[in-house]
């Protein structure tokens, strides 16, 4: 009856233990933004952490051109741009360069100064953050230290707020 008990006990326990969800920070939030490369719209140029402009916080919004949530995402930023002068807005996708250079011609981002859109060849952004879903939006400030990330598609307030 004694080891019926403690078998009892211990099958609670570790059944509990395996219930609990990680809490654990992902890792991107101990390191500000890393090195990466982007290839821009012209399918020549690679923009590079250190094109980024100083003294500037960054904005990084991970798309799919075909997601609608990323399209409505845009459609807000460009409709606030004047609450971003102070922000760089970098705009990366792992989807297919043909449908990434439509949707920079749809929104006609070239427009803006402070908004550069890549291609991510080698799924760098999806991997460092672990991407489950589209948008992804990661907020740094002029360090390039991390201060807010969104999972899936973020009201504007909420964002502005970060921005400031």
């Amino acid at each position: 009856m004694k080891h019926l008990l403690v078998f009892v006990t211990l099958l609670m326990v570790s059944g509990y233990s395996f219930a609990q969800k990680d809490s654990a920070a992902p890792v991107y939030t101990y390191f500000p933004l890393p090195q990466f490369s982007v290839l821009l719209p012209d399918s020549a140029t690679w923009y590079t952490k250190k094109d980024l402009p100083k003294n500037k916080k960054t904005l990084v919004l991970v798309f799919s051109p075909d997601c609608e949530h990323c399209q409505h995402e845009t459609e807000m930023i460009k409709a606030n741009i004047d609450k971003f002068k102070r922000t760089q807005i970098l705009m990366v996708t792992p989807i297919a360069f043909d449908k990434t250079r439509k949707f920079y011609d749809k929104y006609n981002l070239k427009d803006y100064k402070n908004i550069t859109v890549g291609y991510d060849p080698k799924f760098f952004f999806t991997g460092y953050f672990k991407l489950k879903m589209f948008p992804f939006i990661a907020i740094y400030d002029k360090k390039y230290e991390l201060i807010k990330t969104f999972e899936g598609a973020a009201k504007m307030d909420d964002l502005l707020e970060y921005v400031k």
